[in-house]
């Protein structure tokens, strides 16, 4: 019987050498308006106070507080965008709309509805101020929303919509931001064809391709399709050194032990395997290597993934191991997957040799303020629709019996 070369690793210490090698890209330049996603590698500062001068906060009258309520002529109006040509001095005055700048001499806004506009038959209107108001109410201060030299935002912020309008807000038009990791991808086997080809003896189409590039996207990275080699040193070979100038390479197939998995030896060859077995089910051939070439800007190293060639035991490993390579390489500050707790519905049975990965749809609970994870049925390696529903792993512990309802397990939540 051939025994594998590689030692048996747990997932922890097979994730920590994963990590250990995937370091943050260098940081690149591009329109704020486009980075939505990415993070964030410089901290950002207001260059200029919000707002940069007093504004009203509602439509009303700009009034100088110490005259109180009574009847007023309006002396002027000013809306927002335009700047008051005029001064309210005591005993006077002017209507405002929230986001005007307020005129100047004036120290407070009594809103509209505490008012009354009197139409005068010669002069200005008059304004019955109903309301006693105190300096500065209803007025925005110069810097009260963000001060001048303010930290707007720092580094490792993922910019979601909200930050994309400080960035707007803080007048960044270009921003530093991690890259998206360039992702390549790479199915191997005589017996695969393209989903649109007619189906051969011994032939099955190619799902792991697609299923991996959607997954790639999924969590912001850039994909580079190598489409399918077949089992021929030279065929893969050429196909690997392609994959090799991305920052992660992506193969389905050709890990385990047969005189067709030529992997292993292939990566040992372009650079150094880190494992090449990882005690879980499903996944355990899963290879993990690192290859570092020379080129015009300086040494590229390239992040490789042996994936199982089952799709199931490949969705899984990709989660598990190569998603958060992929975020610490974007810059993420926490490229772990989350764990959460959550209580089974059914019994589950257990795996005495191996810890292992149990596809489930989790839901939250009213009633009892947590998670419920349910199985997706069959769990076999091969049998994708058992990733159909599933939005987490399930660590179930490695031994006999199983799992009763309601026990409380670990899930690592993947979508």
């Amino acid at each position: 019987m051939a025994e594998s070369p590689y030692p048996m690793l747990s997932v922890e210490a097979a994730l920590a050498a994963v990590l250990a090698q995937a370091k943050r890209l260098p940081p690149v330049a591009i329109l704020a308006r486009q980075a939505l996603g990415y993070i964030l590698a410089a901290d950002i500062r207001a260059s200029e106070p919000l707002p940069p001068f007093p504004a009203s906060v509602k439509d009303g009258y700009a009034v100088v507080a110490a005259d109180g309520p009574g009847t007023y002529p309006l002396v002027g109006e000013v809306t927002a965008g335009r700047m008051a040509d005029f001064t309210v001095t005591p005993g006077t005055v002017a209507y405002v709309t929230t986001g005007a700048p307020m005129p100047p001499g004036a120290d407070a806004v009594v809103m509209v509805e505490q008012t009354e506009k009197l139409w005068a038959r010669n002069g200005p209107a008059q304004i019955e101020i109903r309301a006693r108001v105190r300096p500065g109410d209803d007025v925005r201060p110069v810097g009260v929303d963000v001060a001048e030299g303010e930290l707007v935002l720092e580094a490792g912020t993922r910019l979601g919509p909200a930050e994309i309008g400080l960035l707007a807000t803080a007048g960044v038009t270009d921003v530093s931001v991690y890259p998206r990791p360039l992702v390549a991808v790479l199915s191997t086997g005589d017996e695969l064809v393209e989903p649109g080809t007619p189906l051969g003896p011994g032939q099955i189409r190619d799902s792991n391709r697609a299923m991996l590039i959607a997954a790639i996207q999924a969590v912001g990275g850039e994909v580079m399709d190598l489409g399918i080699s077949g089992d021929s040193q030279a065929s893969l070979e050429a196909s690997v050194q392609r994959g090799l100038r991305a920052d992660v390479l992506l193969t389905s197939g050709g890990v385990s032990m047969g005189d067709l998995d030529l992997i292993k030896p292939l990566l040992e060859h372009a650079g150094q395997v880190h494992f090449g077995r990882v005690r879980m089910k499903p996944g355990k051939p899963i290879t993990f290597a690192t290859s570092t070439t020379a080129n015009a800007s300086g040494d590229h190293t390239c992040l490789v993934f042996g994936l199982p060639g089952n799709p199931v035991s490949s969705l899984v490993t990709f989660y598990l191991f190569a998603v958060p390579a992929i975020r610490a390489l974007a810059g993420h500050a926490d490229p772990n997957l989350r764990r959460v707790q959550a209580r089974l519905s059914h019994a589950l049975p257990l795996d005495p040799a191996r810890p292992e990965y149990h596809r489930a749809t989790l839901r939250w609970d009213m009633a009892t303020n947590g998670f419920v994870a349910e199985s997706t049925g069959s769990q076999s390696s091969s049998r994708l629709l058992s990733m159909r529903t599933a939005n987490a792993l399930l660590e179930l512990p490695e031994r006999d019996g199983e799992l009763p309802a309601g026990s409380l397990v670990s899930a690592l939540l993947i979508g």
